[in-house]
């Protein structure tokens, strides 16, 4: 495999400041990126904040991601090989730009990838399960760095850094995370394991102007379950952003409903607990987000309870 665009950059980055990571603070760190590859940046728009920055310069036609901390380097060079990987098996995916990377920026991991522009169409969980099916019988290259899955990934050091809850409610979820290991680690899969996205949602596709689905984003690949992908899309139908119209098309499109699966609770459980922590993250960015964290926070502490949960 060519591994022209997944050149190893030494940390050779001041790392001994590293600011919360907020918007304006990646905006920051995505100037002093573009400006050391040659990129403009005048236009750059802020299109997520979660485990990245993700921004949009519409003139260069590039989308630059920026990572919370250079402890996630070996995600941000994984994700160019795992692009490589896709682009040479077929399935429609993100490509890395032209660039040197990942680079170390202000101590935080940064990739470059081609902008692939929206025919303005939204993809459907169908074409999500259609590529899913796809992925997960792709034979997976024996140098291809794929660690196992590990579905808890940033749970723990989320909640152990936040400032955003009160010492009981840091209890509630640190046991939280503990009893849900605990279950997981029982679980018995009926599916074969496999290359597997680890963050298979809908917004995880795009639509090209040619009306192809690409799937994009690949920091949380890994070799595991493929359960741990389809439960994705299930948490999200019973929480009620996709109708049971929605939801049997993606069963019928991949060829298998998780929901009927016995251990299924225990995937919608830790997804739920995930959607929550990664929201956490972002409270100090408006009270929009800090209302909605709340909501999610209080749902926790019932299983049963209805959830009323806004997508971001």
């Amino acid at each position: 495999m060519d591994r022209s665009t997944n050149r190893q950059v030494p940390l050779n980055e001041s790392q001994t400041t590293i600011l919360p990571f907020t918007s304006s603070a990646a905006r920051e760190t995505l100037d002093a990126a573009c400006r050391k590859v040659g990129l403009h940046a005048e236009d750059a728009a802020l299109l997520r904040l979660g485990e990245n920055a993700i921004f949009q310069l519409s003139t260069e036609k590039v989308i630059v991601r920026i990572a919370r901390s250079a402890e996630v380097l070996p995600d941000a060079r994984k994700e160019v090989a795992v692009a490589e990987w896709l682009r040479e098996s077929g399935l429609p995916a993100a490509e890395p730009a032209d660039y040197e990377q990942p680079l170390i920026i202000q101590g935080r991991p940064v990739t470059f990838w081609r902008l692939i522009e929206n025919n303005g169409d939204k993809a459907s969980v169908r074409d999500l399960a259609r590529i899913l099916r796809q992925l997960h019988n792709l034979p997976v290259p024996s140098d291809l760095p794929l660690p196992d899955f590990d579905i808890f990934g940033r749970v723990s050091e989320r909640i152990a850094k936040t400032e955003a809850l009160s010492d009981q409610d840091h209890e509630f979820l640190t046991a939280r995370l503990i009893e849900l290991r605990e279950k997981y680690e029982s679980l018995r899969y009926p599916l074969t394991p496999c290359a597997v996205h680890g963050d298979a949602h809908q917004q995880n596709l795009i639509v090209a102007l040619d009306g192809t689905v690409l799937l994009i984003d690949f920091e949380r690949f890994a070799f595991g379950p493929p359960e741990t992908d389809l439960a994705v899309t299930a948490t999200e139908r019973l929480i009620g952003w996709h109708t049971a119209g929605e939801y049997e098309s993606f069963a019928d499109a991949y060829g298998f409903d998780v929901i009927s699966w016995e251990g299924f609770p225990v995937l919608r459980s830790i997804n739920e607990l995930k959607m929550t922590t990664w929201l956490m993250q972002n409270v100090n960015e408006s009270e929009r987000v800090a209302q909605e964290f709340r909501m999610r926070f209080a749902s926790l502490h019932d299983d049963e309870a209805p959830r009323s949960w806004t997508p971001f």
